[in-house]
């Protein structure tokens, strides 16, 4: 008789998540005979498609309390991040604005890359540097400010560290400014309160697959129109910001994880945060020089970064992976390279520790079972790997 299969120990998702039954049963009609049409027809198909995108609307306003002509879906994070950097230069550039966008270096390379596509089209860009627990550096913003820019964006949660930024203030200071705030809250919403009713972004970036919705859904609020112009061109739906047929099944599912990432966020997190102050507890007891990083600023409960001084980041993944653990050696959208990570880079860590870190993102379906996993597994793990590390250097 074959032995049964290992199970998986599942802490990376900050890098996705289990779709949720409850979000597969309210999308699957969508997908089926009940409302496949496009919800740009007039005709009953079209209507009851139309119907599932407004409620979806609905849904995930009063999630963020916002609007719900303020909620313009797009294919994901990425899409919904380039739309509003490239989006609102453009707009700027064409009111005689300033052609110039402002980001903090820790930002997902979403970010990054797109204000990198600013500068490509003739524009610039300001890289905020952060302090070494990843906040970004008062002084830099206010200097932006001063010299002018279309938009300033912030993440309201780092996807490797767990920072938060202090969004609610960076978004009235902007707002005083009169220059449009924009911040990535794709790790941020379901884990820490993101409400909108009395923090004053311009735009806000969610993602579907962070909060048990499939991949390839997202949102951005738009809260001005006329500071954004569409990057994407074709037919007037949403209102011209995002046109193109409307994923109706992704839409419906993302509304419904928002519903349920709101009404269960605040319980969640205190589960959460006691699995990551116990697995950081034992994990420096049984592996005494690792160092957690970004512990001294504050953090959002999920999620726990260390490196191991002596070890190689990916054969400790690897490795880990073969006994049944499923991490990330940072940010998943940067797993292969053997570059340091660019936010820890941007703490101040060094190289060499920038190299050798390890990601533990926590989320609804994490147990105790899965810290004893870890804690249990990291001595032998480590011990492995630094021997490898070693016999290679030696050689």
């Amino acid at each position: 008789m074959a032995p049964a299969p290992k199970r998986t120990v599942y802490l990376d998702h900050a890098a996705t998540t289990p779709v949720r039954p409850e979000v597969l049963e309210a999308m699957l009609p969508y997908l089926g005979a009940e409302a496949f049409g496009n919800p740009s027809s007039a005709h009953r198909v079209g209507r009851a498609a139309r119907a599932g995108v407004e409620q979806a609307k609905r849904q995930v306003a009063a999630a963020l309390r916002v609007e719900p002509n303020q909620v313009i879906f797009t294919s994901g994070g990425t899409e919904a991040d380039n739309l509003a950097i490239i989006g609102s230069a453009l707009a700027a550039r064409d009111h005689g604005g300033p052609f110039r966008v402002a980001v903090s270096a820790t930002e997902h390379k979403a970010i990054l890359a797109a204000a990198h596509a600013v500068k490509h089209l003739g524009g610039e860009e300001i890289i905020l540097p952060v302090d070494r627990d990843g906040v970004v550096v008062d002084d830099a913003v206010a200097a932006a400010l001063a010299g002018g820019v279309a938009v300033v964006s912030v993440m309201w949660v780092n996807n490797e560290v767990g920072t938060v930024q202090p969004v609610p203030a960076l978004a009235a200071r902007c707002r005083d400014a009169k220059t449009a705030f924009h911040s990535d809250a794709v790790q941020a919403f379901s884990k820490i309160p993101v409400d909108l009713q009395d923090v004053p972004c311009t735009f806000l970036t969610i993602s579907g697959h962070k909060i048990g919705a499939p991949k390839g859904i997202g949102a951005l609020i738009v809260r001005d129109r006329h500071a954004l112009e569409a990057i994407i061109h074709g037919g007037g739906q949403q209102f011209g910001i995002r046109p193109g047929t409307e994923n109706v099944p992704g839409i419906v599912a993302l509304g419904r994880a928002a519903e349920l990432a709101a009404a269960e966020q605040a319980a969640t997190a205190a589960r959460v945060s006691a699995l990551r102050e116990d697995l950081e507890r034992r994990f420096l007891a049984a592996v005494p020089d690792a160092v957690v990083n970004g512990a001294g600023g504050p953090r959002a409960p999920q999620t726990a970064s260390f490196s191991i001084p002596g070890a190689d980041g990916e054969a400790l993944l690897m490795h880990l992976d073969l006994a049944g653990i499923a991490c990330s050696g940072g940010s998943a959208c940067s797993t292969g390279s053997v570059e340091p990570s660019h936010v820890l880079t941007a703490m101040g860590v060094p190289a060499e520790l920038g190299t050798a870190a390890l990601r533990f993102s926590f989320g609804r379906e994490s147990t105790p079972a899965d810290v004893d996993a870890v804690v249990e597994t990291m001595p032998r793990v480590v011990a492995k790997v630094r021997s490898l590390t070693g016999a290679l250097g030696r050689g």
